[in-house]
């Protein structure tokens, strides 16, 4: 079993329900185990597109037999089941799952970079990923999240960016 963190975000529509859903789909996954989910955070959109909503954000951390590829294809296929559409960079979104950690892969590949690149910069991945695994490692920067975190806090970063 590999552990993995998957951040939650939701902007459109039922944004709880799409959450709710999300998770719902990540128990269901074969050979995968929900471990704990932190608690919802409410955040203001920033440099989103003019209408767009507060987004609601949370963090999974997983046990999970799927490889990295696998687990991607899984929460794309969440995303869609939500009616996640991309109509155009940055557009809201009624579920966005992102992969932040696979175990302490690295890869960039097109389509799939881990540790997610922008992991450390995002206080609206830091909060819920440091509340479901503080001591996880950043396998790039060597650094656990809660020391992540807390540097993003001194910086004063909060909001929550379109560009994910």
């Amino acid at each position: 079993m590999t552990r993995a963190l998957v951040a939650l975000g939701s902007n459109l529509g039922a944004r709880e329900a799409h959450l709710q859903a999300a998770l719902a789909g990540l128990r269901a996954l074969p050979g995968t185990r929900l471990l704990a989910v932190s608690r919802t955070h409410a955040t203001a959109p920033v440099g989103c597109p003019p209408g767009s909503g507060p987004f609601l954000n949370a963090a999974a951390l997983l046990d999970t037999r799927l490889g990295p590829h696998a687990l991607l294809a899984a929460l794309q296929a969440l995303e869609a089941a939500a009616g996640r559409e991309r109509p155009r960079p940055n557009a809201p979104r009624t579920l966005d799952l992102d992969l932040l950690l696979h175990g302490d892969a690295v890869l960039d590949e097109p389509g799939l970079q881990l540790p997610h690149p922008r992991l450390h910069l995002r206080a609206f991945v830091l909060e819920p990923a440091a509340e479901v695994a503080p001591a996880l490692v950043h396998p790039r920067l060597g650094r656990t999240l809660l020391e992540l975190r807390d540097a993003l806090r001194a910086a004063g970063d909060a909001g929550a960016a379109c560009a994910r």
